[in-house]
């Protein structure tokens, strides 16, 4: 049987079953390898093996040496299930062909594709790189021409620069000569009509004079005309407007010097508020309109629309004062704004503006630098969002909000959005203040540089730690409980140019805070009254200081534990100090003050309510420079404290000379002698308050203190809150039992 192919499927399935095509395939494989001498013998050798190992074991080299493995193939795979016939699926069809030689076809297109893809697309890249060189080679070239072209430029334009500026010289030259020359020419000119002018006026003065010598008046003023002009203008210029009028009136040289344009630039109504009606402003603005530079209508309640028209007619007006105007709304100023451009101050304090003239700062006064809307209780937030809108307030740099409890912290953002260059911060009087507010305004206003709270229950050490951020030179606060040393601990590490601290009446404010700015070296002013807790553990490291020998002004009021230890070394440190306030310090007595007799920086002191007595008054009197002095309720001092005799050593009333003010009210032992001291010896006195001075009557102080600006006297007992009564004994009292 050639094949089996057309065999029956029993007996194809019987060859598969006994895998008769392996054995056969073995068989055949190791003959075809081995090449035995002897075929029959080898094979039978072979089905014996077979035999053995089992049909599931043959395999196709079994047959064959084990040296001979690696170098063989299989020889047949499928060929021989052709040649029986048993592989009839894999039969070779012209289907098969066709799927064949379609599948060579395109694999050999594929390869042939590939690689011509391979060969374009090196091309490719080759142009792309030769055009980059190009394009690289030509920005090259084209810096190389600019380099040439600015070069052969800059050349040129210096040499045209050179040619302008002497041209712009020999121009200036040719323009200066022209202007002197126009200048002297009408120097000249109105040097002759100034000649004229002054012998007319000097042949009418002749003329009004001839019948005046008879009254001694007329001749006091004749003299007087003789001044030079400008110590009469100087005079003129300290003079109110009524008298300035009534000045006008005496001769006709002072009516001419009356209608200099100089006196008119700053006009104060409010020395003469309750006088001032529509029509003097009106008639007074609308002559002197074109000089005006600053106009005080502080207090003046009966102006309305005709005065605030003729200001906005004001052109040249820069600080405008309309405090407490109650005529003052948002037209006034409207029509204000209409004229009056160039304001760079503006005080709007007490008046009933809205937001609508909010609005208006913002738009017509764009070189605003001073504002004050002091208790002003009808704008709102809303009304402070209108400072950074349009041209904006971006010059403020002053302003002050005290007693506007309507403004929220939103209002403070509002400020800080539109106005980031203020300066100088005034909130006083504001109960609703808090850290949030502070917080808000200096998150962009960071060029603050002094801040005035007064009244201000509510901030605590949080507001400077956000004006840590702040270059801060003065700081006033009054009236807090929350505040304490941390604040001065905050001053001393971020504000080393501080120069101005006022804290009174902060009641946890300790020695420690004192010892802490110590190190501060630029510190003028410094109080701390009514900061019960400061004692000489915080005044004397603090004198001792780097700010110490530059202190001018100190004030200790009302600290209590501060002793003679604290004056003394203030009086061995602080060289440069002007004014000491040492009121209610009750631990200070004679030793204390009679070391700062030798002070000679000292021109201001108050010692009220302190222990001393006449010696310390005697050590005052070497100290001839003293302007003001307050001894008031200290029961201790007598006459004695303020007279001169030939064998003490130089008292008060001789020794100071410039003193001005004095005070002492409450010294229950002066008598009238103590006044004619003062009459003889201080003879530039111009206030002295008596108050509680039961010893001094009044027929003396008639006639010693005539020619005083102003004096207070009452010879009722002391009042039991002195401590004292009338006779100088010191009042107990008793609390009563429950």
């Amino acid at each position: 049987m050639a094949s089996l192919r057309s065999a029956s499927p029993e007996l194809r399935a019987y060859f598969s079953r006994h895998n008769l095509l392996g054995v056969y395939e073995a068989l055949l494989c190791g003959v075809i390898v081995m090449r035995p001498e002897d075929p029959l013998t080898y094979l039978e050798e072979k089905l014996r093996e077979i035999m053995e190992k089992g049909l599931d074991a043959v395999l196709w080299y079994t047959c064959i040496d084990l040296s001979l493995h690696p170098k063989l193939k299989r020889i047949s795979e499928t060929y021989l299930n052709t040649v029986f016939g048993l592989g009839g699926e894999q039969r070779m069809t012209g289907e098969l062909c066709a799927k064949a030689w379609d599948f060579y076809r395109r694999n050999l297109m594929k390869l042939y594709f590939g690689g011509w893809i391979k060969y374009n697309r090196l091309k490719k890249n080759k142009r792309k790189k030769a055009k980059q060189k190009m394009a690289l080679a030509v920005v090259h070239y084209n810096v190389q021409m600019l380099r040439v072209i600015i070069q052969k430029w800059s050349t040129w334009v210096q040499i045209h620069k050179e040619k302008m500026t002497l041209a712009a010289k020999r121009l200036q030259q040719i323009f200066t000569t022209i202007y002197l020359n126009a200048v002297m020419k009408a120097w000249h000119a109105e040097a002759h009509s100034s000649l004229k002018t002054k012998a007319y006026f000097e042949s009418l003065a002749k003329e009004s004079q001839k019948g005046c010598f008879e009254s001694n008046d007329l001749t006091v003023g004749h003299k007087t005309s003789h001044l030079p002009v400008k110590a009469l203008l100087q005079v003129f210029r300290y003079v109110n407007l009524v008298d300035l009028a009534r000045c006008a009136q005496v001769s006709q040289t002072w009516m001419l010097l009356t209608q200099n344009s100089s006196l008119w630039s700053d006009i104060n109504f409010s020395s003469v508020k309750h006088k001032v009606q529509d029509q003097i402003v009106v008639n007074i603005l609308q002559k002197w309109r074109p000089y005006v530079l600053c106009l005080n209508l502080r207090g003046c309640y009966s102006l309305h629309w005709p005065s605030f028209k003729s200001i906005s007619e004001c052109k040249n007006l820069q600080d405008l004062n309309l405090s407490e105007c109650q005529g003052l709304n948002d037209e006034s100023m409207r029509l204000i704004s209409q004229g009056c451009r160039a304001l760079l101050y503006l005080n709007l304090s007490y008046t009933d503006i809205t937001n609508g003239t909010l609005r208006l700062l913002s738009s017509s006064f764009p070189n605003l630098q001073h504002l004050s809307l002091a208790h002003c209780r009808k704008f709102t937030d809303k009304g402070l969002l209108y400072l950074g809108s349009g041209k904006g307030c971006h010059k403020l740099i002053y302003l002050d909000l005290s007693g506007c409890n309507q403004i929220s912290v939103d209002g403070f953002r509002n400020i800080a959005n539109g106005c980031s260059g203020i300066q100088d911060l005034l909130i006083n009087n504001m109960p609703s203040l808090t850290d949030r507010c502070i917080q808000a305004l200096v998150e962009k206003c960071q060029q603050i540089m002094s801040v005035v709270f007064l009244d201000s229950p509510h901030l605590s050490d949080t507001t400077f730690k956000a004006l840590a951020e702040c270059k801060l030179v003065k700081v006033s606060i009054e009236g807090n409980n929350q505040i304490t040393d941390l604040s001065f601990k905050l001053m001393s590490k971020c504000c080393p140019y501080i120069r101005h601290i006022h804290m009174a009446d902060c009641q946890k404010i300790t020695d420690a805070g004192l010892q802490m700015i110590s190190p501060l070296k630029h510190i003028l002013v410094l109080n701390v009254a009514d900061c019960i807790r400061i004692s000489d553990g915080g005044v004397r490291p603090f004198v001792q200081g780097s700010s110490g020998a530059k202190l001018r002004e100190l004030n200790l009021t009302n600290c209590i534990h501060v002793t003679d230890a604290s004056v003394t070394e203030i009086a061995q440190r602080c060289h440069e100090l002007t004014y000491l306030t040492l009121r209610h310090c009750e631990n200070v007595t004679d030793a204390g003050i009679e070391a700062l007799g030798n002070m000679s920086s000292l021109i201001s002191i108050d010692i009220s309510g302190t222990s001393i007595s006449d010696m310390s008054l005697r050590a005052l009197g070497h100290h001839g420079k003293i302007k003001e002095l307050s001894v008031s309720e200290c029961k201790n001092i007598s006459d004695t404290g303020i007279q001169m005799t030939d064998t003490c050593i130089q008292y008060l009333a001789a020794a100071c000379h410039y003193l001005h003010f004095l005070d002492v009210s409450g010294c229950i032992h002066l008598t009238d002698k103590a006044l004619k001291c003062l009459w003889k010896g201080c003879k530039q006195l111009q206030i002295l308050k008596m108050l509680y001075c039961r010893n001094i009557t009044k027929q003396a102080v008639l006639k010693y203190t005539a020619k005083l600006e102003k004096q207070e006297h009452s010879d009722a007992d002391p009042p039991s809150w002195l401590g004292y009564d009338r006779d100088g004994n010191i009042l107990t009292f008793t609390s009563v039992p429950e």
